[in-house]
């Protein structure tokens, strides 16, 4: 008989692609280490026992699914629910109700569709208690709803990446009510700071780069030496994402470095600007990019999807931004579709497409 491989908890057991938002895809070194931390985390974390039924909806090959949702499950010994065909919302409230799930990891967007379908009262989602979110903001509106129409389901924010084999945050069980502007607090044994772009800490409560250290950081990149000397600095993996933190240690992610406006000098954080206007009713989703202005340096730019029978006009999406935001925040230019936003297979938005289409 063959004997067992001779393993060390620091050895690579994963590799998996970011999902290349920034450029071309790296491959991520999961190590056994943080593949068994992340898992822990999230059961330790979300109260999971063996009673639970996670529910995937997102690829396995992306970290959320694998580990955020699979992995996490059965380290509880509990039950792991595969939704197999391509997403549609009937199909997943279906396999919801059905399966009795009590657990999940979505973005944003399931969410909305899922409150906004007018056959939601028919399935019977009784046993869903924890419905986790990551990837983009979770639209106030959204939460309204749900907290409405479901009010058994805690939401709770958490924040990571491939990087850091899926979180770095998770928000409290008792205290998602309080802080639905926060994405939680760091994971047990995790480090979050917030630096400048010379890389220095900055006062707390000030906005700046999140670098984040811990056993669930992966320890570089497949065959890319180059971006893991870049992007691996000190022992903490720099996000590329502008956040703060508080004096009680809420994290609060602003936008993606690459993604925030400069507007004449001021900074203008999408992530602010699509939460107002995704409060606005009619509005199923929209993306805020800046425009290359030979005055300004850019001007803000929103791209909004209705319903095909919406009345809503571009005045009326600048006129609502304009009562909440402050003047040099409200986008010059709306331009307002009924086709759904470019998303990869995790859910995320494709700015870069966006930005291109633009261009065209």
């Amino acid at each position: 008989m063959d004997r067992a491989t001779d393993l060390c908890e620091e050895d690579v057991a994963v590799l998996l692609y970011t999902s290349g938002t920034t450029g071309r895809p790296k491959g991520a070194q999961l190590t056994h280490l943080g593949i068994i931390h992340s898992a822990l985390t999230f059961a330790r974390c979300h109260g999971l026992t063996e009673s639970d039924r996670g529910l995937v909806a997102v690829p396995l090959s992306h970290v959320t699914g694998l580990v955020g949702v699979a992995l996490s499950t059965m380290i509880v010994g509990g039950c792991v629910v595969m939704m197999r065909q391509a997403y549609k919302t009937a199909d997943f409230l279906t396999l919801a109700s059905r399966e009795k799930i009590t657990y999940s990891i979505l973005v944003p967007t399931i969410y909305t569709l899922c409150v906004m379908s007018p056959e939601l009262s028919a399935y019977d989602l009784s046993s869903w208690r924890i419905g986790c979110f990551g990837g983009a903001p979770m639209p106030v509106a959204t939460i309204e709803m749900l907290a409405e129409k479901l009010p058994h389901l805690q939401l709770l924010n958490a924040y990571g990446a491939t990087e850091t084999t899926s979180p770095a945050t998770i928000m409290p069980r008792t205290q998602w009510r309080d802080h639905f502007d926060s994405v939680g607090i760091s994971v047990p044994c995790g480090e979050i700071k917030i630096v400048d772009d010379d890389g220095h800490e900055v006062p707390m409560g000030m906005a700046g780069e999140l670098w984040i250290a811990g056993p669930m950081v992966v320890p570089g990149y497949w065959q890319r030496p180059n971006a893991s000397k870049s992007e691996f600095v000190n022992g903490f993996w720099r996000s590329g994402d502008i956040g703060s933190i508080d004096a009680d240690g809420f994290v609060r992610v602003f936008d993606r470095k690459k993604d925030m406006i400069n507007r004449g000098g001021f900074k203008v954080f999408s992530a602010e600007v699509e939460n107002v206007i995704t409060s606005l009713d009619g509005v199923l989703e929209c993306a805020v990019i800046g425009r290359d202005d030979p005055v300004l340096g850019q001007r803000v730019y929103a791209i909004v999807v209705v319903p095909e029978e919406s009345s809503l006009t571009d005045d009326h999406v600048r006129e609502f931004c304009a009562g909440q935001l402050a003047d040099y925040k409200v986008q010059e230019t709306v331009h307002l579709q009924h086709v759904p936003l470019p998303r990869n297979a995790n859910g995320k938005v494709l700015k870069a497409t966006l930005r291109d289409i633009d261009r065209l």
